[in-house]
């Protein structure tokens, strides 16, 4: 598998692994439901809620290289 990048869309990185969730969740991503979120690059989610984006990706591709 690909690695996932900060370009990502939330949309499309719930499509490749929901398990990202509890990770986006604990990072205090809470909108994931949240139509608009959809749509949001992971970059763009990470900055609103003041995360870094490099370090949340960093830690979804381990998540994703574990399974």
């Amino acid at each position: 598998m690909a690695k996932v990048t900060k370009d990502i869309l939330i949309g499309e990185l719930l499509e490749i692994d929901n398990g990202v969730i509890p990770i986006l969740l604990n990072a205090g991503m809470h909108c994931l439901g949240c139509p608009s979120s959809q749509g949001e690059s992971l970059e763009e989610a990470a900055m609103v809620h003041g995360i870094n984006p490099d370090e949340l990706v960093a830690e979804i591709n381990e998540y994703l290289a574990d399974k």
